[in-house]
């Protein structure tokens, strides 16, 4: 025990002093192989191996395909896709925020991305037709969880990964597409509830010739969509393999079709996703040798004995393990906490009888809520600096839509054929 304190402490004392929690991650591996009497060339090759993986390379593959997109224009085109189905209505402008998140959640696969895509281009016309700045930042970044659950989702492919590679990430993929919906669903309904009262200004119908134009424009974007799940379902792509595949595909439309992109802004956009991508793959090696040392001290099966001792009953471990998530991930971002947490928890879920895809879908939404609650919150950051308002402005108005993101995370939990029925009729 002494040992794996030391482990720990290490971690949580750099990362709180300021430390990247990559580095955190690495240097605490370092320092307890050094406690221990470990050679420092198991822990380098750990961090080699972590990162030396052929799933992994559909990360920076559906990084770029995003960021093509989203650079290209494909917001606004979806956003007004989105205009077609609820523009008209009372509040619709809000829908239309929810469910343009949806449609570019299903290219960006990022939260991050879908707040700047959508926020910059939706947050100053809800304003225009009456909505509080506030209001329309706080949709927007909530809005933006979507990303981080349904396909192509990065996070459920670094789950794979911290799952030691036993769950397909064509079955996660799958498993992402009814709660990603859900968790729509219930902002959709809070919304309405929320406008019914609002003063707020109605979107002129588009004509049939508009509105064909929008449908045509915004259909190139989407049919990347279709590259992705279809090439995965019908077996002619890997998860890799599609997400190189739609990477080409992304570019091809952004700068022969749509063309809103100019060529000479490209090498930018190549050097911001090399950037994002190395610094994934760094936090993926360090938390190899961070999980080997959890291993060595014997970690996950102390917690699980821990954990079990509290209780035996499947419903209350879920519900125990869903606010241990949610605490959490206010402190620590997404991907370090799957990456961290999965090896700890999901052994024990498993002695619950609960399956492994489904349990990445719960912590997925779990660690998305993370993402825009205080302190830690790089999606809230974001979505503040985008809509010009504060953190404070934004944390007063989030209770409501914290209700509905636990309707959902509750109903995703607790009924589990909602993740497993896809994956299951596709024989995954």
């Amino acid at each position: 025990m002494p040992d794996a304190l030391v482990l720990l402490l290490t971690f949580a004392v750099t990362a709180a002093v300021g430390v990247p929690i990559a580095y955190a991650l690495g240097l605490a591996a370092i320092v307890t192989a050094l406690w221990v009497d470990i050679p420092l060339e198991a822990v380098m090759l750990k961090i080699s191996d972590g990162s030396d993986d052929f799933a992994l390379l559909a990360i920076p593959f559906f990084v770029l395909a995003g960021a093509i997109m989203a650079e290209g224009g494909m917001a606004g085109r979806l956003i007004n896709l989105a205009k077609l189905f609820v523009g008209a209505i009372r509040g619709g402008l809000a829908l239309v925020n929810i469910l343009a998140s949806t449609f570019f959640g299903c290219i960006s696969g990022s939260a991050v991305a879908d707040t700047a895509s959508i926020g910059s281009v939706m947050i100053p016309q809800m304003v225009k037709q009456g909505y509080s700045r506030v209001f329309a930042t706080t949709l927007t970044i909530c809005g933006s969880v979507q990303a981080v659950v349904i396909p192509p989702s990065h996070n459920a492919v670094i789950y794979s990964l911290a799952a030691g590679g036993t769950i397909s990430i064509a079955s996660l993929f799958l498993a992402g597409v009814f709660p990603g919906l859900l968790f729509g669903a219930c902002l959709i309904g809070l919304v309405l509830w929320k406008t019914r009262k609002m003063e707020v200004v109605r979107s002129e119908p588009l004509t049939l010739r508009k509105a064909l134009k929008v449908v045509v424009d915004a259909l190139w974007g989407l049919v990347t969509i279709f590259i992705i799940l279809g090439g995965i379902l019908s077996g002619v792509f890997t998860a890799t393999e599609s997400a190189a595949v739609a990477c080409v595909y992304a570019f091809l439309v952004t700068m022969f079709i749509y063309r809103d992109y100019k060529w000479r802004d490209l090498p930018i956009l190549m050097h911001r996703t090399v950037k994002t991508v190395g610094m994934v793959m760094m936090l993926i090696g360090f938390s190899a040798a961070f999980g080997y040392m959890m291993a060595i001290m014997q970690v996950p099966a102390k917690a699980a004995s821990l954990l079990t001792a509290i209780t035996d009953n499947k419903y209350a471990m879920l519900l125990l393990i869903n606010l241990l998530l949610l605490l959490l991930g206010t402190v620590m971002d997404m991907a370090p906490m799957i990456l961290i947490s999965t090896p700890i928890l999901l052994p024990v879920v498993k002695l619950m009888g609960v399956d492994p895809v489904h349990f990445g879908m719960i912590m997925i939404i779990n660690l998305g809520i993370g993402l825009i609650t205080p302190p830690v919150g790089s999606t809230l950051f974001v979505g503040c600096a985008i809509g010009k308002v504060t953190m404070e402005q934004v944390a007063r108005q989030l209770w409501p839509f914290y209700g509905a993101m636990l309707l959902a995370l509750a109903i995703v939990t607790f009924v589990p054929q909602l993740s497993l029925w896809l994956p299951r009729t596709f024989g995954h």
